[in-house]
């Protein structure tokens, strides 16, 4: 369960999917690079996205991530393991480790 304490829309300027980083122009953003937040559903060009952009939201692991990590996106918006990119969140109190890609964590977003 989330808490958005902000969500925001953006215009998607590609097919975006759920819980995963968008860009402020409404891209899928390069890894490890700055976001606006975690999209709260999917949506093709042209759509507005909803977008949690401050307290928790649901993400999209590309790997395994250990309980209470800080994270990063990859090249398709998904949370990994925080290694040379901007720092975009860290798992939720309570959130189990991710096992590997595909599993949705809890995490508190970190404004970048």
């Amino acid at each position: 369960m989330n808490t958005a304490l902000l969500t925001l829309t953006v215009l998607a300027a590609a097919s975006l999917s759920a819980n995963r980083g968008v860009t402020t122009a409404g891209a899928v953003p390069a890894a490890g690079a700055r976001i606006a937040g975690f999209t709260r559903t999917s949506g093709s060009s042209g759509d507005l996205v909803p977008v949690d952009a401050l307290g928790t939201t649901m993400a999209e692991s590309g790997a395994a991530i250990a309980a209470g990590a800080r994270v990063e996106v990859d090249n398709q918006g998904r949370v990994i393991t925080l290694a040379s990119g901007v720092c975009v969140g860290a798992m939720a109190p309570r959130q189990a480790a991710a096992g590997g890609a595909g599993e949705i964590v809890e995490i508190v977003l970190i404004p970048n």
